[in-house]
């Protein structure tokens, strides 16, 4: 797919959306999806997240995946906590029926002691339970695993 991009110029001269002498093609990542052409690492774990559920997301042993918003905030002089402690960033389900829990961490980034407690539990219990930088990691831990019914 075709992506247009105005690079310093007014409307006047970037002329008709149809125009097929002012598109620029757009940047494809691995799964075929359109990605940004320029990969900045001001935030590389949000960088990291976007790869790893690309990645769940397209696996066949993968039934559904979502993301986990966990944190606090102040809202309105009220402290409000989202989340769980130790919740892993993705959580999600296999197709066996197994849980399924991801910590995303950048590539330096460390394992909080919550968060290892956590992904033991989901492991201990029979669930699928690891810490991925990146596509690869999910391709290594989920690699033998196959979709099954």
């Amino acid at each position: 797919m075709l992506k247009m991009q105005r690079v310093g110029v007014t409307q006047k001269q970037w002329g008709s959306p149809m125009s097929k002498v002012n598109r620029l093609p757009a940047a494809v990542d691995l799964f075929g999806m359109e990605a940004p052409t320029k990969r900045t690492n001001d935030r590389p774990e949000a960088a990291a997240l976007v790869e790893v559920l690309k990645a769940l997301n397209a696996h066949p042993a993968v039934c559904w995946v979502e993301r986990m918003n966990s944190g606090a905030a102040k809202v309105g002089g009220r402290f409000i906590r989202f989340g769980f402690t130790g919740c892993p960033d993705v959580l999600g389900q296999l197709r066996d029926g197994r849980m399924l829990g991801v910590e995303v961490k950048a590539p330096k980034g460390k394992l909080r002691p919550e968060q290892a407690v956590m992904l033991s539990r989901i492991a201990g219990a029979g669930g699928v339970a690891f810490v991925a930088h990146d596509c690869r990691d999910v391709f290594a831990e989920l690699g033998g695993l196959h979709m099954s019914q």
